[in-house]
């Protein structure tokens, strides 16, 4: 019934399909891009640093493209970002087959980064179109989190795929034709997307960064996203010390799946209590999963553990989604929405770039250390939120006032 309504409003399907095609390279491109540097160059702390290169655009010029976003509307900001991230793309490539220096490959990779954050606009729509019902827009964080594991899923099996059975550039062109195609398709959707806050969007003065609880938030998804990207890059390595470098793919779907599946059913439940101690709940159980990670002696035994840890990934993120709504304003949501996912990239960023430095100087599984720690470190962090929203504090106030009068 909660997935039925979701998907009830006019155009809900059509613009849930565009941004599928548009988000299906955010699992693609990282390992795209990681086996293109590694066949070209066979170095991983250069990959490492390419994808730091891109993903700190990201976090610096995301939340500046959001608020454009929010003040100007989706359509108008994004189309010209993807264009743009799409040529950094291709500049991308010809730096490394070129054989260019390093720095034109790393200002290719930050060009690359400047593309519009799909999961902000998507949640932002699905907020549009169901303002003010707590149940179904739950669904809908916890929806957004599947879609995004399930992007995880295939992703790599995509990338790989196409990197070993038919050359090593097509998963990264690949990824970027997708991107350029979904964005281009949900602009169209126009029937879907919130209506330009013109200057209300700026009008409070103070950024959304500044919104009590927010920046706790932010600096606990970056110790969240830490997780994912040591996790990533080292399985890549530890599967191609194994001699199986085309399972790294398959290997990391399973921590995907695992998300993906706790998804699907944290959508169909009515969430209880608050939800910051929901949170703990679910950052602590992705320590304790993660922490036999450097025990494992095989591939094998690696995914089936990524499997049982993947369950603790989407009531992290779903329920960090939920936060943002309750601690931003409407007209800022984009922006709220792309600070936390900024946040995330800013620790994928750094994960990557140790995990990467980490697989060239050091045996085979070390940074399997990392993930555990960084996940204790995201729990620690949580403690800094408020264990209630602002607005729902606000929302109290004011409804006790009124029985009052």
């Amino acid at each position: 019934m909660s997935y039925r309504a979701l998907f009830a409003p006019r155009g809900a399907v059509g613009f849930t399909l565009a941004v599928l095609v548009a988000r299906f390279p955010s699992g693609m491109a990282s390992l795209a891009a990681t086996l293109l540097v590694t066949s070209l160059h066979g170095s991983y702390s250069l990959a490492g640093l390419g994808g730091a290169a891109a993903l700190v655009t990201v976090a610096l010029a995301g939340p500046w493209q959001a608020r454009l976003v929010d003040r100007h509307g989706q359509s108008r900001v994004a189309v010209p970002a993807v264009v743009v991230a799409t040529l950094g793309g291709l500049g991308v490539l010809t730096a490394l087959e070129l054989h260019a220096p390093t720095w034109v490959y790393l200002l290719a990779c930050a060009v690359s980064g400047l593309g519009p954050n799909t999961g902000s606009l998507a949640r932002a729509r699905w907020a549009f179109l169901h303002r003010g019902d707590e149940a179904v827009l739950h669904t809908a964080y916890a929806y957004e989190g599947v879609v995004d594991e399930l992007c995880f899923v295939l992703g790599p099996l995509a990338a790989t795929a196409l990197a070993t059975g038919w050359s090593a550039p097509a998963g990264y062109l690949t990824a970027g034709l997708l991107s350029l195609v979904g964005v281009l398709a949900l602009a169209t959707r126009r029937g879907t997307e919130p209506p330009p806050a013109g200057h209300a969007a700026s009008a409070s003065g103070r950024g959304v960064l500044r919104a009590p609880g927010v920046a706790a938030l932010v600096l606990m998804l970056t110790a969240t996203g830490a997780v994912f990207g040591t996790m990533e890059i080292t399985t890549i390595g530890f599967a191609q010390a194994h001699g199986h470098t085309a399972a790294a793919g398959a290997v990391l779907a399973c921590y995907a799946l695992g998300s993906a599946l706790s998804g699907v059913l944290l959508g169909l439940w009515k969430p209880r209590g608050r939800a910051v101690v929901r949170l703990r709940w679910a950052l602590a159980a992705m320590a304790v999963t993660l922490a036999p990670l450097p025990l494992c002696g095989g591939l094998a035994q690696v995914a089936a553990m990524l499997l049982v840890a993947g369950f603790a990934t989407a009531p992290t993120m779903s329920t960090s989604m939920g936060l943002v709504a309750e601690l931003v304003p409407a007209e800022r949501l984009t922006e709220g929405f792309t600070w936390t996912t900024t946040g995330l990239l800013v620790g994928i960023s750094g994960g990557t770039a140790a995990g990467g430095w980490l697989v060239d100087h050091t045996p085979a599984g070390t940074g399997y250390h990392v993930p555990a720690v960084a996940a204790l470190v995201a729990l620690a962090l949580s403690a800094r939120l408020p264990r209630r929203s602002v607005l729902s504090c606000l929302d109290e106030t004011a409804g006790e006032r009124l029985s009052v009068q």
